[in-house]
C-alpha cells in the first residue's frame, strides 16, 4: 500500500489499453458534467444581497456559502468513498439527481431555514464532481492519466470560475430563485445526456461502508504522496482564497471603483488558466512533475508581488486593473497546475482506493482553502491590500519551500 517516497520524476508507462480514451469525446463528457455540477458551490456569493432582501437572513447571510461548502466537505468524506464500493454510474446518477432536487428546493424555499438546509444539501450532492474525477482516471491507461485528469480538471475549474459571473448575470435577469431553477435544469439535462454514456465501473471485493470510512485515516498515514500533494495544494488554495476573497472589495472601492458588471467580468480573468490543467497533466505523464510543480509554485509567488505592485503609488488606474488581471490569471494557473499534478499523482496510487484518495485529497486541501478565506477579511481590514498580498505570498512560499524540502530529502535518501 505504501507509495514510493518521491514519485515526481517517474513517467507513466503504457501498460494498459487506450480504448476508453481513444478520442477526446469521453473526456469532454466528463468535463462537461463536472463543470455543470460544480456551479452551485460559489454562486451564492454574488446573490447574497437579493437573498437577504427576499428571505431576511440577517446575520445568517454569511452562512449561505459556508453551509454549501461545509456540505461539500461532508460529501467528500461521506459520499465519495462509495466510489470504491458501489457501481459508479448508478452512484453518480443518484447523486446528481439528488442535486437537482436540492436545487429545486432552494429555488422555491419559502423560509430562510429551508433555504439554508437546501444550501447544505446542494453542497453534499455537488461532491459528485469528485466521483467523476477518479472514474475518468480509472478508464485511462497510466501513460495518459495526467492528460485525462487534466482535461476533466479543466471542466472543474471552468465551472468554479464561471459560477460567480453566471450567477450575477442570471440572478440579475430572473432573480435568485430563477438562478437556482436554471441551475437545476442544467444539471438535469447534463445528467440525462452524459451519465447514460459513462462506462459502468463496478468495484470488486469492496469492503463495507464503515470499513471504507475507517480506512481513510490509514490512507493518510500510509500514503506519503497523498500527504505531500495535499499540503502543497492546501497552502496554494489558502493563498488563492486570500486573493479572491479580497480582490472584489478592492476593485469596488477607490481608486478603481468598478461596478458589479465589471467585477463579474474581472472574475473571468482567471478563465484562461483552465488550459493549464491538461498541459500540466501531459508534462506529468512525460516525467516532469518535479520541475512543473516548481514552476507552478514560482508563478504563484511572482503573482503575489505583481498583485501588490498593481496598487502601489504612481500606477495608473488602467495599469492597476491590468496588473491585477495578470496576477489573477497567474495565481489561478499556478494553483490549477499543482492540483492537476497532484490528482495525477494520487490516481497512480492503489486503484482500489481511488474514491477515498480523491475525497481525502480534496478534503485536506479544502482545509487550507477555508483557512485562507477566513484570514482574508482580517488581513484586508488591518493591513490593507499590501497585507493581503503579503499573506498570500507567505502561503505560496510555504508550498514552494515544502516541495523544495521534499525534493532535497528524496535526493539525500536516494544517495544513501
Amino acid at each position: 500500500m505504501n507509495a514510493p517516497l518521491f514519485e515526481t520524476e517517474v513517467a507513466a508507462t503504457p501498460d494498459a489499453p487506450d480504448a476508453p480514451f481513444a478520442n477526446d469525446v469521453p473526456t469532454v463528457r466528463f468535463a462537461l458534467m463536472v463543470a455543470v455540477a460544480v456551479l452551485p458551490l460559489y454562486a451564492s456569493q454574488t446573490l447574497i444581497p437579493s437573498l437577504n432582501a427576499s428571505l431576511h437572513l440577517g446575520a445568517a447571510i454569511t452562512l449561505v456559502t459556508a453551509l454549501t461548502l461545509l456540505g461539500y466537505a461532508a460529501g467528500l468524506v461521506g459520499l465519495v468513498p462509495l466510489v470504491d464500493r458501489r457501481p459508479n454510474r448508478a452512484l453518480i446518477a443518484g447523486t446528481l439527481c439528488a442535486q437537482v432536487v436540492c436545487l429545486v428546493v432552494a429555488a422555491v424555499a419559502p423560509t430562510a431555514a429551508v433555504f439554508l438546509g437546501a444550501s447544505f444539501a446542494v453542497g453534499v450532492t455537488a461532491s459528485a464532481v469528485q466521483m467523476l474525477v477518479p472514474a475518468a482516471a480509472s478508464l485511462a491507461p497510466p501513460h495518459m492519466r495526467g492528460k485525462v485528469v487534466g482535461n476533466v480538471m479543466s471542466g472543474l475549474m471552468l465551472g468554479i470560475l464561471l459560477s460567480r459571473p453566471l450567477a450575477s448575470v442570471v440572478g440579475g435577469a430572473v432573480g435568485w430563485r430563477g438562478f437556482f431553477a436554471v441551475d437545476a435544469v442544467l444539471v438535469a439535462v447534463a445528467t440525462l445526456l452524459v451519465v447514460p454514456r459513462l462506462p459502468d465501473i463496478r468495484p470488486v471485493g469492496a469492503p463495507s461502508y464503515l470499513a471504507l470510512i475507517a480506512s481513510m485515516g490509514r490512507l493518510v498515514a500510509h500514503e506519503p504522496v497523498l500527504r505531500r500533494r495535499a499540503l502543497y495544494q492546501g497552502f496554494l488554495m489558502a493563498g488563492f482564497n486570500v486573493f479572491w476573497s479580497s480582490v472584489a472589495v478592492v476593485l469596488a472601492r477607490s481608486p478603481l471603483k468598478l461596478d458589479s458588471t465589471h467585477i463579474a467580468l474581472f472574475a473571468l480573468a482567471g478563465g484562461g488558466s483552465v488550459i493549464i490543467a491538461p498541459l500540466a497533466g501531459r508534462l506529468g505523464d512525460r516525467g516532469h512533475t518535479t520541475r512543473t510543480t516548481m514552476v507552478a509554485h514560482g508563478v504563484a509567488i511572482v503573482a503575489a508581488f505583481v498583485a501588490a505592485w498593481a496598487l502601489s503609488d504612481g500606477v495608473s488606474r488602467a495599469v492597476s486593473i491590468g496588473l491585477l488581471a495578470v496576477a489573477a490569471l497567474a495565481i489561478d494557473g499556478g494553483v490549477i497546475a499543482d492540483q492537476a499534478l497532484g490528482r495525477r499523482a494520487i490516481n497512480l496510487l492503489a486503484p482500489q482506493s481511488r474514491g477515498r484518495v480523491n475525497g481525502l485529497y480534496t478534503g485536506l486541501f479544502f482545509i487550507g482553502s477555508a483557512g485562507g478565506a477566513a484570514v482574508a477579511g482580517p488581513a484586508l481590514a488591518r493591513w490593507g491590500w499590501p497585507g493581503v498580498c503579503a499573506v498570500a505570498l507567505v502561503f505560496f512560499a510555504a508550498a514552494g519551500l515544502l516541495h523544495l524540502f521534499d525534493c532535497l530529502r528524496s535526493r539525500t535518501t536516494a544517495s544513501l
